[in-house]
């Protein structure tokens, strides 16, 4: 039983357009930087929740998080646009898109609950978490994108494939 291809996650003038956009470059960078980020501020949130230490850090550390999670979420809106013709939800990211939008939600109202000390130190920290959750599986589903578009590129280069690569 043969089994049928994936869809390609580009056609060809979309892997044109995303190869020459500057916004691949500045999405290649701040992805890896937001990663960083995420580590160091995780790391300092639970140490905090276990040991009430460097509280202030812990949630000084979620706020530049979400304010590099912003700048990610924007550019990577013009990277869209470029690539696919639209800001949001294009089919080829539409789930990524929609987890996105609740990692934003998470982020949005921990800044809000930080901004106006609506909450104690501890349950902002503990929204923190189920903010840093969502984004963990937003992250995973990127990476799952990236790898399939990387094996779409060698599956379309492949002489034996049939099929021609894009200039």
């Amino acid at each position: 039983m043969q089994t049928a291809d994936p869809p390609l996650l580009y056609t060809p003038a979309q892997r044109e357009r995303r190869d020459a956009s500057a916004w691949t470059l500045v999405q290649g960078v701040l992805a890896p930087v937001q990663f960083l980020i995420f580590l160091i501020s995780l790391y300092l949130v639970v140490q905090s929740l276990q040991t009430g230490d460097n509280t202030t850090w812990a949630l000084a550390s979620v706020v530049l998080k979400t304010l590099v999670l912003y700048l990610i979420m924007i550019t990577g809106a013009i990277w869209e646009k470029v690539v696919f013709g639209q800001y949001l939800f294009a089919p080829a990211f539409f789930w990524e898109d929609v987890v996105s939008m609740g990692v934003l939600a998470l982020h949005t109202a921990y800044l809000w609950a930080w901004w106006h000390n609506l909450w104690s130190a501890t349950d902002q920290l503990l929204l923190a978490l189920a903010a840093y959750l969502t984004y963990g599986i937003n992250a995973a589903q990127y990476i799952r994108k990236l790898r399939m578009a990387r094996l779409q590129k060698d599956i379309t280069l492949s002489p034996l494939s049939g099929a021609t690569a894009s200039p």
